[in-house]
């Protein structure tokens, strides 16, 4: 059995990243490539943008290290910064960006001697409530970060919009807006608080930086949307192909459980596809899979390696045809809506038994 295939257009990743240009035209552009790029391969994908990009935004260590081990040489920004003191000569040495989130942080800033100044960026909890400091808070912390003499001047500053996907809720981010706003008053340094939704949304957001993310990959970050209705391309098709045809009788159940019973004579085709390739075990029964130009409902529970679809009782199609999981014609934003997990989640929660191929 061949595995499943995630096709990433390269050509759609430059493509979301000039009209993200577009929309920013005085922001500098930090691309968000965490957990593997979001499904489309971390490495691949900075080297895809690193011309177009600014800068690039990580969650961990070790993928900034296998960026600059693979001469990325953009700036990086550690985004939930460093952990311990053991982690901070690595940083130095590799020259990564990263956020103080914590007072921690700044008590090993303040106590450890550093061969070369690091470029932090000061978190603001202006209503995330995951990290940062709160805006009670941050001003004597802010004072202690310039006194700090292992820290580069002046001071970056940087928040998070908490409502990135719920329509209707722009008071809840203007809110957060003015929070930040009020305390990088009067201050220097660069500043960033809009991801992709401030982006499309809230132009007022678009500081020195912006940090996109899953607009990057064609997607939307605003819930009852998809990615083409801000223009954007879907970067990734994933697809796998059809490995028997079953004709089925009625009154007969499908699969574990046998939770899906036929009411009428069908032909039942088997995708090769699972939970064990990162396809979620509870997409129910009428999830879409699109075979030879239509969708077909899946039907019973999905396997590890297996997904049962109806193909209906005239069906032509055959072993071996393409089976296209998502992609342009069956957004991944339509699949979210079917199995109740966000696109984000289904994107990224591809395993290693899923090829990655890339092409223009």
């Amino acid at each position: 059995m061949k595995s499943p295939v995630a096709v990433i257009h390269s050509n759609a990743i430059r493509y979301n990243l000039l009209q993200i240009r577009k929309i920013v035209v005085h922001s500098r552009i930090m691309a968000i490539i965490k957990a593997n790029a979001y499904g489309h391969g971390l490495l691949e994908i900075a080297k895809i943008l690193k011309d177009l990009a600014d800068g690039f935004g990580v969650a961990r260590i070790s993928e900034a290290i296998m960026l600059r081990n693979n001469d990325i040489t953009n700036p990086i920004l550690l985004l939930a910064g460093f952990v311990n003191i053991n982690e901070l000569p690595i940083i130095i040495k590799n020259e990564i960006d990263v956020v103080i989130q914590d007072i921690k942080q700044i008590e090993i800033l303040e106590k450890i001697k550093l061969q070369k100044l690091i470029k932090v960026w000061m978190k603001i909890d202006t209503g995330m409530h995951r990290l940062g400091f709160r805006p009670e808070e941050a001003e004597i912390l802010y004072k202690r970060l310039i006194e700090c003499k292992n820290i580069q001047k002046p001071i970056n500053i940087i928040s998070h919009f908490s409502m990135n996907d719920k329509p209707g809720l722009h008071d809840i981010a203007f809110q957060q807006l003015n929070c930040f706003n009020n305390f990088i008053k009067n201050k220097l340094g660069e500043k960033s608080i809009a991801s992709s939704i401030g982006i499309l949304l809230w132009q007022i957001s678009h500081l020195d930086w912006v940090r996109p993310g899953i607009m990057i990959y064609g997607a939307s970050p605003q819930e009852g949307k998809q990615g083409k209705d801000f223009g954007l391309l879907p970067a990734m098709t994933l697809k796998s192909y059809l490995i028997a045809i079953r004709k089925h009788k009625a009154g007969e159940p499908i699969g574990y459980g046998g939770i899906w019973i036929s009411d009428h004579d069908t032909t039942i085709g088997i995708v090769a596809i699972g939970y064990g390739d990162g396809y979620p075990s509870n997409a129910p029964s009428g999830t879409p899979i699109l075979i030879n130009g239509r969708k077909v409902p899946i039907v019973g529970k999905v396997s590890m390696d297996m997904t049962s679809v109806n193909l209906g009782i005239n069906s032509h199609d055959k072993v071996g045809d393409e089976a296209i999981i998502w992609g342009d014609l069956l957004p991944v934003e339509e699949i979210a809506k079917h199995t109740g997990i966000s696109h984000y989640e289904l994107l990224t929660k591809l395993t290693s038994r899923v090829l990655i191929k890339y092409q223009e």
